[in-house]
């Protein structure tokens, strides 16, 4: 059988190209069970390919996070992804007989990937046009290129740190702290930007964007004063972060517990951002409440303190309207509050405790931070005991054979328990769902009536 075609291997190399990481691995996998020459030089592709991204990984190891946007949306540095694979190429052309070289562990492929990234760099000054097109995000492309043709330049410095980064984010003793001031000190020498630099690429390699400042504060001695971040170079990385703080105040202040319900696991996840933000803040910096900074973070925590204790009331409403109680007659002129067994247990307003109580039980450490806790406390211990007291009286009618639908019944005796569960009181929950499933059991007369014992 004949191979594939010039066209076919043309067409083909166009498609892996593209495939992502993981979708190569499993085409490579199903192009060794096939059979024929063309599945062969197929894989033979593939298997190409596979080896060629591993290397392109070991030697770009310091910029690749920059090739992708931040998933937290903060501001960093970032490249075109579609930069790096011709970044890669045209590098790697200018060292053919080294790459074989990358496939072995040590100190020879570290050599080979820093000479691999200076002559990328070269390339990206020497033919840009190659590297980032033209019609390739044209406003960003000029300053584009300076910036990765820089970061090139210091890879070899930001490698030899990258083993370090979980050392400097939590207790560096003399000589680890020692060793992060020496990077700085290599990087700026290289370049007069060049501090910054690599800190932009270590913080490339940080889900958590907050933990820069972390490094920042051990990279001078002082680094923790406001007043020298402020007027140095490193000041941008502060103003991101209160940036991002503020528009996550704007997206919180925006939710409408009666309307937008289904944004409640946004908005848990901007809370607690800007809990840790805004924690980080002020175990690593000393602000001054009257600097720009001091004012942002201190109109955050306002702001943010009283969305929560809206969010607050709103779920205690929405607990009365999910599990509502009705006046009912017991002897004469005597009434009292029974559950309304005939609710429904599906709709909006069932959803919307549920959502609401998750969001209480979510920001138990946002709370703390911004001073709700112990009115969220107050509001979990009272929703207890609410909760508890609607299960007790719901399943006495149950018991008594009294509820017009037991099986409605039951299912907001549930729905009860579910919302003990939301809000962390977990003992309680157990409980009703126990004697929930006993309940009923004494209607056809298998044992005496709740009242008559």
């Amino acid at each position: 059988m004949s191979g594939l075609s010039v066209a076919h291997r043309v067409a083909l190399a166009a498609l892996i190209e593209q495939a992502p990481d993981a979708t190569l691995t499993k085409l490579s996998s199903v192009a060794v069970a096939l059979p024929g020459a063309r599945a062969l030089e197929l894989g033979a592709m593939l298997a190409d390919e596979v080896l060629d991204r591993t290397r392109r990984r070991l030697v770009m190891a310091p910029l690749l996070p920059m090739f992708r946007p931040r998933a937290d949306g903060i501001e960093a540095m970032t490249f075109p992804a579609a930069v790096l694979p011709r970044l890669w190429k045209a590098g790697s052309a200018r060292e053919p007989a080294l790459l074989p070289r990358l496939d072995q562990e040590g100190a020879d492929a570290v050599a080979v990937a820093d000479r691999i990234c200076l002559a990328a760099a070269a390339a990206v000054r020497d033919r840009p046009e190659l590297i980032w097109p033209a019609d390739l995000q044209p406003e960003r492309r000029e300053r584009g290129l300076v910036d990765l043709a820089a970061c090139l330049d210091l890879a070899h410095l930001a490698r030899r740190g990258l083993p370090s980064i979980q050392i400097w984010l939590k207790r560096p003793d003399g000589d680890q702290v020692a060793e992060l001031r020496l990077l700085i000190k290599d990087c700026a020498e290289v370049h007069l930007d060049g501090a910054q630099r690599v800190l932009e690429m270590l913080f490339s390699h940080l889900d958590d964007a907050v933990l820069i400042l972390r490094i920042i504060t051990q990279s001078s001695c002082a680094s923790g004063r406001e007043g020298f971040l402020s007027a140095s170079e490193l000041a941008g990385f502060i103003e991101r972060l209160i940036a991002g703080v503020d528009a996550r105040v704007e997206r919180i202040a925006a939710f409408r517990p009666g309307s937008d319900l289904a944004n409640v696991d946004a908005v848990i996840e901007d809370l607690t951002w800007c809990a840790n933000v805004l924690s980080e803040l002020d175990v690593t910096l000393t602000l001054n409440p009257l600097s720009v900074w001091g004012k942002s973070v201190r109109d955050a925590r306002v702001s943010i303190a009283g969305q929560l204790s809206a969010f607050l009331r709103a779920a205690d409403r929405a607990v009365d309207k999910a599990l509502p109680l009705e006046r009912v007659q017991i002897a004469g002129r005597m009434t009292r509050q029974s559950p309304q067994l005939t609710a429904p247990v599906q709709g909006e307003t069932v959803q919307a405790v549920r959502h609401l109580l998750k969001l209480v039980g979510a920001v138990r450490g946002p709370a703390s931070v911004f001073g709700a806790e112990s009115d969220r406390k107050r509001l979990v211990d009272s929703l207890t005991v609410r909760l508890t007291d609607y299960v007790d009286k719901a399943l006495l009618i149950i018991n008594d054979g009294e509820a017009q639908d037991e099986v409605n019944a039951l299912r907001l005796v549930e729905l009860s328990a579910r919302c003990l569960d939301l809000i962390d009181a977990r003992d309680a929950a157990r409980t009703v769902r126990r004697r929930a499933a006993v309940a009923g059991t004494g209607k056809e007369g298998s044992k005496p009536s709740s009242r008559a014992a």
